[in-house]
């Protein structure tokens, strides 16, 4: 009887260890996954020199948002696309702003993914999920951009 009490002991602190270290993991893969999505989120901007450019860069980001994104696109004007909330939880979707600077203007692409987040912008339940879909997308949207731009 002792010994198996013993041995009940040791496997219970055991597992608080363990427990210990996969949230030590978690959160170690969080920040980083984080770090990427913030780095993923600064290379989504393109800044265009002229109207010519800028009008075909809006028109090839809008294509770029509705392909992507999950949900149709509910806006779309010469300062904003935006496109509608998920109705399911993992869902990416993209929305993009075209700021005028002198003769041209700065294009972003921004994203979101329900569920990605929980209270206090702590990690959802989707949120690997939604990784895996914004940081591609976001990484890809300005070389997508570069290439359609000089084909012309």
């Amino acid at each position: 009887m002792k010994t198996t009490i013993a041995i009940a002991l040791a496997a219970l602190a055991l597992s608080g260890c363990m427990s210990a270290e996969k949230q030590e993991a978690q959160a170690r893969d969080f920040t980083r996954s984080e770090s990427l999505l913030d780095a993923a989120q600064r290379n989504a901007a393109i800044t265009c020199s002229d109207q010519t450019q800028c009008d075909r860069a809006w028109s090839l980001t809008k294509d770029y948002v509705a392909t992507h994104s999950s949900t149709s696109i509910v806006r779309a004007d010469a300062v904003a696309i935006e496109t509608d909330v998920p109705s399911r939880s993992g869902r990416a979707v993209y929305s993009a702003t075209r700021v005028a600077k002198g003769s041209g203007a700065t294009i972003t692409l921004y994203a979101q993914c329900r569920g990605m987040y929980g209270q206090d912008r702590a990690m959802g339940a989707d949120y690997d999920d939604c990784v895996k879909q914004i940081g591609p997308t976001q990484n890809g949207f300005v070389p997508f951009l570069r290439q359609h731009l000089s084909s012309q």
